[in-house]
């Protein structure tokens, strides 16, 4: 499957868009922990400024939540995903789909939530903290607003201080979902 790539400009640093004919495969903050895992370069078609809206248009909408979202205005639409990774990533990610814009969550809220759904005894917020933490498509897949149980700012690869930015972007910093 071929992969088209393109370098977006945000206030926190240039981040890489990764998209296929499915959806948005990949968002990652340059230089970021795990930055662009997974991704297979030996089909990506670099996408540059000049390109048209119609000819990559999961590219184009991505750009346009993108400049919304940064400019402090939530995104009234949904941008196509390609989620991939292990089953349980993957509806851990789906999960965080659902914390709603200005709120936030704990990786334990998440773990009782996954354990109750699959009537399990227990489920560890160290593996969801792990999930999380392998996020390919950051900020769309809100990462970022979930919280250590204390409500602490913790594990984001994109780095604390753009977590920090985001939750305040959102003013959700002071606020945490139960």
């Amino acid at each position: 499957m071929i992969n088209y790539i393109h370098s977006f400009v945000s206030p926190l640093g240039k981040i890489l868009l990764c998209a296929d004919k499915i959806g948005l495969s990949g968002l990652w903050f340059e230089n970021q922990k795990y930055y662009a895992a997974g991704l297979d370069l030996t089909h990506a078609v670099t996408v540059d400024e000049s390109f048209s809206d119609s000819e990559f248009p999961i590219i184009s909408q991505t750009r346009k939540w993108l400049e919304l979202y940064f400019s402090g205005i939530e995104p009234d639409f949904t941008v196509p995903l390609h989620l991939t990774g292990t089953d349980f990533q993957i509806e851990i990610w789906k999960h965080l789909l659902e914390i709603p814009y200005g709120i936030t969550t704990t990786y334990g809220k998440i773990a009782e939530t996954y354990a109750e759904n699959h009537s399990l005894p227990h489920m560890s917020a160290q593996a969801v903290g792990n999930a999380v933490g392998h996020n390919k498509i950051s900020i769309l897949v809100p990462c970022h607003r979930v919280l250590s149980t204390t409500g602490s700012l913790t594990g984001y690869a994109g780095g604390l201080e753009r977590k920090k930015h985001l939750l305040l972007l959102e003013q959700s910093f002071d606020k945490y979902r139960d």
